[in-house]
């Protein structure tokens, strides 16, 4: 039987993702670096974070379609949340907590002694979402 590539970037995902303080800090610093990142993006026109989020989940929707549900889910919370933010606060908070976050991020890196993944290749940058979504998908023994 051959290997699916999610499999196979899952399990490169994970080399530099051991630690399990590491792991904490990025089931902490993905999700909220994903919502920051649609609020940039939602700060320049709504329909572009619509958009940009419909191209990922086509890319997530080729890898499983199980995680494709999970992230459209999430990703139609997070727009959601973004709808519902006052459009002023958008910017200036999504430009905070993404700092933040990618702070969190190096953080975790350091301790974990490895670089970044997506330093090799700049997939890791959306594996990163399913990584964590993976971690719940197996608590809740749901196949992806």
């Amino acid at each position: 039987m051959t290997e699916r590539t999610i499999d196979r970037l899952l399990a490169q995902y994970s080399e530099s993702h051991l630690n399990p303080t590491n792991e904490l800090i990025h089931f902490i610093c993905v999700p909220v670096i994903v919502f920051t990142l649609l609020g940039l993006i939602w700060a320049i026109h709504p329909l572009l974070a619509l958009t940009l989020s419909l191209a990922s989940l086509w890319y997530y929707f080729k890898l499983s379609k199980p995680f494709a549900l999970g992230m459209l889910l999430m990703a139609a919370l997070m727009l959601s949340l973004l709808a519902a933010l006052p459009e002023r606060t958008v910017l200036p908070l999504s430009i905070a907590i993404f700092v933040l976050a990618w702070i969190g991020q190096f953080i975790g890196h350091k301790i974990e002694g490895k670089k970044p993944s997506f330093f090799d290749d700049l997939r890791f940058l959306l594996i990163g979402p399913l990584f964590v979504l993976g971690f719940l998908y197996r608590r809740l023994n749901v196949a992806y």
